[in-house]
């Protein structure tokens, strides 16, 4: 999946911090780590369901050319971006 311009799904990513948060999801308990490249142009997110069996996984490049680039990791891009914008990290 190719983006020009920033999206919903790009702005809920902005806001989940770097490092490893609990929170909730379709009303289950998530971990979620987040890092970011240090030039800011890959991030890459894993996602697990606490007690259960479900991921998300997937790294997001940032061209020069293309804008961004979303490249999950054996599942859909609709599942990582229904997981990115319904995620609510814990206070």
């Amino acid at each position: 999946m190719s983006v020009k311009s920033p999206t919903a799904f790009e702005e809920a990513l902005a806001q989940l911090n770097d490092g490893h948060q609990e929170g909730d999801f379709n009303g289950r308990r998530w971990g979620a780590t987040v890092h970011r490249s240090k030039d800011g142009r890959r991030v890459w997110l894993l996602a697990e369901q606490l007690g259960g069996r479900e991921i998300v996984s997937f790294n997001l490049y940032r061209t020069n050319d293309s804008g961004s680039v979303l490249m999950p990791c054996e599942m859909s891009s609709e599942k990582v971006v229904e997981f990115v914008l319904h995620f609510r990290p814990d206070a």
